[in-house]
């Protein structure tokens, strides 16, 4: 684990506009700079980068936050990889915490393995390019599928030569311990004579990296003169290597999926590099096995559209359908197309253009639904019981779609495509989901009968959001103001009586928010904003100045993420240059008083009038005198409210 100074230290040094300038294109404008999305398709620029908060917001995606989060966002780091990334950058010193020795034992194991498989990489690499075996076999198979050489080194191909020992000879001379060559794989023992021998020899090499770019494992294809082994071998399962959680190509292709909103999924190593190299860059391969969940949700990171792309052959077809039902309960939307007779993505990609592929593409990716009825219709060959047990089979995938919006949708589709009646489709719908639900029903029952929840205006909790989020922004940028308020006072005059009168009261922002809600013993509902509220309330007392900082620059990313929403809200409007129009908006600070107790009493006026419904609510089951005295009380207490309110209107 990365000390904690060191990261400190990271958040210290780094500068948002340095590290985001590396990734796109930015340009001064004001006290801030401006850009175009990373994240979307844009012309006109609504990325800005506050060098002065060290945030950024992309308006158009709705995606902000602070360094870190750009390199989470963007690239797609873990947040140890970004903290390392930007200690890399400004040549900072990462000091680990204090481990035990199990766990000193078991990551310095698997960084081991991670530096001999990128050693074996470059091994396989150079063995394809520099060496007369590699050039006459492995350079010349890559450039009869139509790799070109800029393909070949993105991707790090390589060739393992015939030679049965030469990675690990290798290795040895390089100082690389055999053990760690065994434990990923690259190397086989024989149990008999403790001989050591290369798994890959004679076969073509394509490395497969995490997420993050680090080499996993390998997969190597045999050349035609070995015909009885397999066609292709992946490494073994290791401390590095889970093939069941590893996507060929996710690497290369993730900032394309992201942009595109879209991620397209073939069987094979060559199906990707040929798509790829033909401009349709944001593909990946589960390496010819059935796609697993974790795969999916690896996606999910990036994208929630699918593309399945698979040969029309039905070994291809099957595997296309296989991944639709996991798919689908990950929430994820999927859609399939298949290539002409003897043609696959490899194949299809190698003989046409972008352009020609994109049309096709475009033409022929057809819902999974429509994919799936036409396909298991035309396979029925109107025998009523096969019809009957398709029409399940296709109800039963849209059993797994979580938004019930969609599956309607999709229910009336396959009625129209089926010839069923919409009645029949829906009833045969709820008898499925019904047997799927039916445990799920009695936990929940159990749960909803210790805390009944009485919804009876949503616009109520809008408002409420509304509010709490008008909260937390004014703390961020004006908690440690000083301003003055109007408030009531209540005295008793010389005869005893009660006196109402307004006076001017000094106080820091933060303190008038605090004292008010805790008078009330209001806590906000919103979770996000009731940590962000202690949070800040917490730094005020302590450290007035440092009070945003230290929520920018928060471990938790949920938290920094919504800090710099609401911070650069406010650039938002400077962004159509109002000041050059003679349109000057009007600063907060202005009315500043007046902005803290409007919220205030207007939060307090909801929760009030929420009360009132709950005791009317009460009420109605039972007739209560007491209850209808609160009633009256509540209703005192919200006129009182209501013309505080209307005073400081």
């Amino acid at each position: 684990m990365i000390n904690k100074t060191t990261i400190d230290q990271v958040f210290e040094i780094s500068r948002v506009e340095e590290v985001i300038s590396d990734f796109i294109t930015l340009k001064k404008s004001g006290a801030n700079y401006k850009g175009l999305s990373p994240f979307t398709k844009e012309k006109t620029p609504s990325f800005m980068v506050s060098p002065v908060k060290q945030i950024w917001k992309d308006f158009s995606s709705g995606k902000g936050g602070n360094v870190v989060a750009f390199l989470m966002e963007h690239e797609h780091f873990s947040y140890p990889e970004a903290i390392k990334y930007l200690a890399k950058k400004y040549s900072i010193e990462i000091v680990e915490s204090v481990q035990s020795e199990k766990e000193k034992k078991l990551n310095s194991q698997r960084e081991s393995m991670y530096l001999v498989a990128d050693y074996a990489c470059g091994f396989f690499e150079n063995s394809l390019l520099s060496t007369d075996e590699g050039k006459a076999i492995g350079l010349t198979y890559f450039y009869e599928r139509g790799f070109t050489d800029t393909t070949i080194k993105f991707f790090r191909l390589g060739y393992s030569p015939k030679a049965p020992n030469s990675l690990v000879n290798n290795a040895k001379k390089n100082g690389y311990n055999i053990d760690f060559l065994i434990e990923t794989g690259l190397v086989i023992v024989n149990e008999n004579t403790s001989k050591t021998i290369d798994r890959f020899r004679s076969r073509l090499i394509f490395p497969i990296r995490s997420m993050s770019g680090r080499i996993q494992g390998f997969g190597g294809r045999v050349l035609t003169e070995l015909k009885k082994s397999a066609k292709y071998i992946n490494s073994p399962e290791s401390d590095i290597y889970n093939k069941s959680k590893t996507l060929y190509g996710l690497f290369e292709s993730k900032k394309s999926i992201a942009k595109e909103d879209c991620c397209y999924i073939v069987e094979g190593y060559t199906d990707v590099i040929q798509m790829y190299q033909s401009g349709i860059t944001n593909v990946v391969s589960s390496s010819g096995t059935a796609l697993t969940p974790y795969q999916i949700r690896l996606i999910k990171r990036l994208t929630s559209n699918i593309i399945l792309l698979f040969d029309s052959d039905p070994a291809g077809i099957r595997a296309a359908l296989r991944g639709v039902d996991l798919i689908l309960e990950q929430g994820i939307n999927v859609r399939i197309c298949t290539f002409p007779d003897g043609e696959d993505p490899d194949s299809f990609a190698k003989n046409n253009s972008n352009e020609v592929i994109k049309q096709f593409l475009n033409k022929n990716t057809k819902d999974f639904i429509q994919f799936k009825a036409k396909l298991l219709f035309d396979d029925s060959k109107n025998d009523p019981i096969k019809k009957t047990l398709i029409v399940r089979d296709i109800i039963n995938s849209i059993s797994k779609i979580p938004d019930i919006i969609k599956q309607e949708f999709y229910l009336k589709s396959c009625s129209e495509i089926m010839g069923v009646s919409e009645d029949v489709t829906f009833r045969a719908f709820a008898q499925i989901n019904s047997k799927i639900k039916r445990n799920e029903s009695k936990a929940r029952d159990k749960s909803l009968q210790k805390t009944p929840v009485i919804i009876s205006d949503l616009n109520k909790i809008d408002a409420k959001y509304i509010l709490e989020k008008q909260i937390i922004s004014i703390l961020l940028q004006y908690g440690h103001l000083e301003t003055e308020y109007e408030d009531l006072v209540i005295k008793l005059n010389e005869k005893g009586e009660l006196i109402e009168s307004y006076e001017n009261i000094k106080s820091k922002v933060f303190e008038k928010i605090f004292l008010d809600l805790q008078q009330d013993e209001v806590e906000l509902a919103d979770p996000t904003f009731r940590k962000l509220f202690n949070k800040l309330i917490s730094a005020y007392q302590l450290k007035s100045d440092s009070a945003v900082n230290n929520l920018v620059f928060s471990d938790s990313e949920n938290l920094s993420h919504v800090v710099a929403d609401l911070l650069m809200e406010t650039e938002k409007y400077f962004l159509h240059s109002w000041d050059s129009k003679n349109i000057f908006v009007k600063n907060k600070t202005h009315d500043l008083g007046q902005l803290v107790s409007e919220t205030i009493l207007t939060l307090r006026k909801n929760l009030i009038n929420d009360k009132i419904n709950i005791l009317k609510n009460e009420l109605k089951n039972k007739n209560n005198q007491n209850l209808l005295e609160d009633i009256i009380n509540y209703n005192q207490l919200k006129k009182t409210v209501s013309k505080k309110l209307n005073r400081v209107l």
